[in-house]
């Protein structure tokens, strides 16, 4: 498996991946179908987050397909441009491999390179899966967003994390 930096070439399949990742996950911002980006659409965010220093959307490939991918958008303040809020998403056949492990792994060596001290991110209150990764990757929790999601008709809270590089 290869951990790498997206390129504009891999719009297509981003799309592909990330309805794929959002059709089978319960906990991700976006609900199945509800997401409607086009592969030029992606194309042209790919391209607009390689040409911020503070932002990155990693991949992880297998056989040449996308099977993860860590997304990391930085503050566009000087005051914030330290931090970045941090999206991950793995197809459901891979959760559970340390494709996560791995992504957040290749994240701290940019985030290094890249003057970042701070790594945030939220995570739904019930995902074991996601708090534990997360927890073994050295984020803490801060806080509880109150009813901060919508999930099939329940109101449920996220905790909202860090780690500081």
């Amino acid at each position: 498996m290869l951990v790498r930096e997206i390129t504009p070439a891999d719009a297509g399949e981003f799309v592909k991946l990330t309805q794929q990742v959002e059709n089978t996950s319960e906990y991700m911002l976006w609900e199945a179908g509800e997401r409607k980006a086009s592969p030029d659409q992606q194309r042209k965010m790919i391209e607009k987050i390689g040409t911020n220093e503070n932002s990155t959307i990693l991949v992880a490939e297998e056989e040449n397909k996308l099977i993860g991918f860590l997304m990391a958008i930085g503050g566009n303040a000087r005051r914030n441009k330290h931090s970045v809020y941090l999206v991950i998403g793995i197809l459901q056949n891979f959760r559970g491999k340390r494709i996560g492990t791995k992504l957040f792994e290749e994240l701290e060596k940019w985030a290094t390179t890249h003057q970042i001290h701070r790594l945030e991110l939220t995570v739904v209150t019930q995902n074991a899966a996601g708090l534990s990764l997360y927890k073994k990757k050295g984020f803490e929790i801060e806080g509880t967003k109150r009813h901060s999601l919508l999930i099939d008709g329940e109101f449920v809270d996220e905790y909202y994390m860090s780690r500081l590089l």
